[in-house]
């Protein structure tokens, strides 16, 4: 038995909960328990949401969406299942409030150009051993070599236009010998912008779904979700163990995506069209305890 909180415009004394009987093994927590790891979760988001001036009522339209989307298109499987009255009572939302949110647009989610072409021509530039050093440090790349290393990225953009684009934005430079530098740290995605903001979306979801699957046994087995965590540290110590943790992380993405670049070139081509996906990524954070 699972149970799902339902969203209310009036709180109630206390916390009214749906209970829905699903053929998903996969049980979640209480739903007090996950309230309160959510409150706790949601928080730097709500933070970011208000300083870029979303109030709640935005906010509150966009869940009271979502909880239709996800009722509708990955709870409910069966099309069948899929009845206002069935939705409206999974998720608290009125059946009136379900008609007006059909009629509004479905919302567009492009990938930007820069990260499925630019991010991919600099993974292999770091990631490929004619291309980089053993640190994985991007060697300076004769014109001939850059060429060559767009197209096997893609035949759809001139490698003369990306290498101009590149230079106008200070990521790439050419020296005397006709040799292309790569800024590594310059092809960063600008804080805010929408290249941080797609990794932004699609590395926080792909983080909460692997905890979620953990947290409700639906993956064996569970995908990994590790942490090293000390807190009572003195700043010098944080401050060392951050760069530890930096450098550590640096290495280890260097080396994933060295190995994911040798396992996707030797797929096999053709056949059924590819559609898995898997991603690995590493964070760190520091702060002081606000208790």
């Amino acid at each position: 038995m699972g149970f799902f909180p339902t969203i209310v415009v009036a709180l109630p004394a206390q916390p009214r909960y749906h209970s829905l009987d699903m053929q998903d093994p996969a049980r979640p927590p209480p739903p007090e328990t996950l309230l309160r790891a959510s409150r706790r979760l949601l928080r730097p988001l709500v933070r970011l949401l208000m300083r870029a001036g979303v109030t709640f009522p935005v906010l509150a339209e966009l869940v009271r969406t979502l909880y239709v989307e996800v009722a509708a298109n990955d709870l409910l499987t069966d099309p069948g299942a899929r009845t206002d009255s069935r939705i409206s009572l999974m998720t608290g939302v009125h059946r009136k409030e379900l008609r007006r949110l059909r009629q509004l647009p479905a919302d567009a989610d492009p990938i930007p150009q820069a990260v499925t072409v630019g991010g991919h021509i600099v993974a292999r530039w770091l990631g490929m051993t004619e291309y980089a050093d053993r640190e994985g440090n991007p060697l300076p790349l004769p014109r001939v070599a850059f060429d060559t290393l767009v197209e096997s990225v893609t035949t759809d953009v001139r490698p003369r236009a990306v290498l101009d684009d590149w230079v106008g934005q200070g990521i790439a430079s050419v020296d005397a010998a006709d040799c292309v530098h790569l800024n590594a740290a310059a092809f960063l995605p600008r804080p805010g912008g929408e290249e941080q903001m797609f990794y932004f979306a699609r590395n926080l979801h792909d983080h909460i779904a692997a905890a979620t699957a953990n947290a409700t046994a639906a993956s064996a087995p569970p995908f990994v979700d590790r942490a090293v965590h000390y807190d009572g540290l003195d700043d010098a110590t944080a401050a060392a163990l951050e760069d530890v943790a930096r450098r550590a992380a640096q290495q280890v993405v260097l080396d994933v995506n060295r190995a994911a670049i040798a396992l996707v070139d030797a797929a096999p081509l053709g056949g059924a069209p590819a559609k898995g996906r898997v991603n690995f990524g590493v964070y760190v954070y520091r702060d002081e305890d606000t208790a």
